[in-house]
């Protein structure tokens, strides 16, 4: 319904932030990293996602895209609500969320406040899955034909941001113009950095 919120940032709580677009202040519940990159009295764009229950309308916003798009992938895990979501990004980057699920990294999940480690490898084992049909055929062509690399680091990015839930045709054609001897972290910051997330 709401895709984005555009204004005035006027209010700032732990855990949510007010921006008064056309007179009226929009509460969004947000996360810590979405708090740090943001300012007071400033003009500020919240990406958003409205979460309608029985008894409440509540309003998510953050700072990029890449963590709105990792927010409703988490939450498309059983057992993990809008606030879990929120606790898991608030202390990790999306990178780190996709990077976390693509090594299976149990420990990293766990830093997040209610999250245990039943929880975390449920995570693990869900957004995994959905990586599955990613094919080492499929990244090794970009979309204007040239090869790139299929082995080291790329195809690990491909699936790293397969969880923030980018297909390889999206990120196959940048990360083809990117060092292949990067960090799976490095390439996958640079290939948001350039599409513009």
């Amino acid at each position: 319904m709401f895709y984005s919120v555009r204004g005035t940032l006027i209010h700032m709580e732990p855990g949510f932030a007010v921006v008064e677009c056309g007179g009226v202040g929009y509460k969004c519940q947000t996360t810590v990293n979405t708090q740090r990159s943001i300012k007071l009295n400033s003009e500020v764009i919240l990406y958003t996602h409205l979460n309608v229950r029985e008894d409440a309308m509540e309003l998510f916003g953050f700072a990029g895209q890449s963590e709105l798009t990792t927010f409703r992938t988490l939450i498309g895990v059983s057992g993990v609500g809008p606030k879990m979501a929120l606790s898991i990004l608030s202390e990790l980057s999306p990178e780190q969320v996709a990077m976390a699920v693509a090594s299976g990294d149990v420990k990293s999940l766990t830093r997040a406040s209610g999250v245990g480690p039943k929880l975390a490898q449920r995570i693990i084992l869900e957004l995994k899955d959905k990586m599955k049909g990613l094919a080492t055929s499929e990244i090794s062509v970009d979309m204007g034909g040239s090869v790139i690399a299929d082995t080291g680091n790329i195809p690990k990015a491909v699936a790293a941001l397969a969880v923030l839930g980018y297909s390889s045709a999206d990120v196959t054609p940048v990360l083809s113009k990117l060092d292949p001897t990067l960090t799976v972290e490095q390439l996958i910051a640079q290939t948001l950095r350039r599409m513009g997330r």
